[in-house]
């Protein structure tokens, strides 16, 4: 028996030791890593955020304190199927490089750990820290399985915990849960802030098939204010992860209310998508005269996406460099639940799309959401091949290039009609087309790669295009297992996962117009991985 427990023992403190080793080699930067096996599985995204291990899907609790952007995600750390939800933890200074975690929030005797967001509770108005500490206040979903399993309705509550060390440990609030359910099965996902005009924490949270909001002034004690959206939006699937923020118009001193909602199933190409609304939010209801229904990205890995609490514009703390201000970024969950538990990864599944700065335009008398890259993704964008594209009608012109798994493909054109061709030596390709009698963009991933793991993934992916400038950009990030493209700035976006049985090295433009046409300033370059 002793012999074993010192067997044991030592296989223990060689795991340890193992895993400090590659904790260390993690911080380093990368040109001082010679050689390393980390985050080098097949499909790894290299500059995307995803879990060392195991499940991970939405993101959660991302709120920017003390110089650090925190994100939190739902996680199973025992497989790489959805299980018992946790909170994984991920810090960052800028968004692109990403420093693990331990779990922060563990199930307990109320329930697993659901979505839920996190706020710096600026003026201590729940009492967990001090004016000069102010604590983070995490606002989250209990789910009582055992209560599902018994045919409950009232399975979803809401609980709180707080940090008083920036992040790194978590109390949870010994009241919880704060928000009980009187019987909506669906009661979910709540997204907090700090409302100015009407001086309270307001809670977006999903009851069904709508939106409800919730006023507090401490965080512990809530009371219901409004519900919004039975009547509208897209109602194909229950409604997710709401959120819910105010935004200028850009070039102007408008401000109108945003509100991002997801839908499972329901989005315009099968599956999971996130919609959203325009309108007004009077410190109690949120209202719309938007009648259609708008798509933040028309992919299908786009899902559960919100946005980084920010602090109000008159608060008094330390200010960062690296502080986003009034600024809008968003990540979303890059996959979809039609195919997320099946999708041909070992060690672990799923990532986060990259972080992208909201904006709010006026285009052809609507008000439209863009989302764009943030301005960090360019340093990691290395120097590749420059030049202007023309190209007669019918003809193909195609650039070989190392890895365009792990690339940036941008240029301006006026051109309507033409095929964009990510292909391997296999024959797999991925293919980007635009019609312009059809006012449509597609994304067709039927032949990709691995596309048989499930049945609906071998798709095409229609956008409607119909408010294109003359001249635009086209810009597409490609990662390992990820197509991003973002037209006109990120006016019009699809997102997408694809699994190429080997990388794709060939990139070919095929001019289907009847006229000559030209990308202008044509760009394909590397993307530096960040792990």
């Amino acid at each position: 028996m002793i012999l074993v427990r010192n067997i044991l023992v030592t296989i223990l403190v060689v795991m340890v030791f193992s895993r400090c080793k590659n904790k260390q080699e993690k911080q380093k930067p990368i040109s001082d890593v010679v050689m390393t096996d980390y985050y080098t599985e097949p499909y790894r995204p290299q500059f995307h955020f995803s879990p060392e291990e195991n499940w991970m899907n939405d993101p959660n609790g991302m709120v920017f304190h003390k110089g650090v952007y925190h994100l939190f995600y739902q996680y199973y750390p025992e497989d790489i199927v959805w299980g018992p939800m946790h909170w994984g933890h991920a810090t960052s200074k800028d968004l692109v490089h990403w420093e693990h975690k331990p779990i922060a929030l563990f199930p307990d005797e109320h329930g697993l750990i659901f979505s839920g967001s996190a706020v710096v509770d600026f003026a201590n108005t729940s009492g967990f820290g001090t004016l000069d500490n102010p604590p983070l206040v995490a606002i989250f979903t209990y789910h009582l399985m055992e209560g599902e399993k018994a045919g409950r309705d009232d399975f979803q509550t809401q609980g709180i915990a707080y940090s008083t060390d920036n992040g790194n440990t978590w109390t949870k609030f010994d009241g919880n849960p704060v928000i009980k359910n009187d019987g909506l099965k669906d009661f979910r996902d709540p997204k907090v802030f700090w409302d100015e005009k009407s001086h309270q924490w307001i809670m977006s949270v999903v009851a069904g098939d709508h939106l409800e909001l919730w006023g507090s002034s401490n965080l512990k004690e809530w009371a219901k204010l409004s519900e919004f959206g039975k009547d509208k939006g897209a109602h194909g699937g229950v409604w997710e992860c709401p959120d819910l923020f105010p935004l200028k118009v850009e070039g102007s001193e408008e401000e109108k209310w945003v509100l991002l909602i997801s839908i499972n199933p329901g989005a315009p190409n099968g599956g999971s998508g996130t919609q959203y609304f325009i309108g007004e939010f009077d410190g109690e209801r949120f209202t719309t005269e938007q009648t259609e229904t708008k798509w933040l990205d028309w992919g299908t890995d786009n899902y559960a996406g919100v946005t980084y609490n920010v602090l109000p514009q008159d608060y008094h703390g330390n200010t960062y460099a690296n502080d986003p201000k009034q600024d809008r970024i968003f990540i979303g969950w890059m996959s979809n639940w039609t195919y997320a538990r099946d999708t041909p990864t070992q060690k672990w599944r799923s990532a986060m799309t990259v972080p992208r700065k909201l904006s709010l335009k006026k285009i052809s008398d609507a008000y439209e959401l863009v989302n764009y890259p943030i301005q960090g993704i360019e340093a990691l964008v290395a120097n590749g091949v420059k030049k202007d594209i023309e190209l007669q009608n019918g003809l193909e012109e195609t650039i070989f290039f190392d890895d365009l798994n792990q690339s940036e493909i941008r240029f301006q054109t006026v051109a309507r009609d033409f095929k964009v061709k990510l292909q391997n030596t296999l024959g797999e390709e991925t293919v980007l087309t635009m019609i312009d009698e059809e006012k449509v963009f597609y994304l067709d991933r039927t032949n990709s790669g691995k596309v048989d793991f499930q049945e609906d993934f071998a798709s095409i992916q229609e956008m409607p295009i119909p408010f294109l400038p003359e001249v635009y950009e086209v810009r597409i990030l490609v990662d390992q297992s990820s197509v991003e493209v973002f037209i006109n700035e990120g006016q019009y976006v699809m997102t997408a996962q694809i699994f190429p049985s080997e990388r794709y090295t060939k990139l070919s433009f095929l001019n289907s117009s009847e006229a000559p046409i030209t990308l202008n300033n044509f760009r394909l370059s590397s993307i530096q991985g960040t792990w």
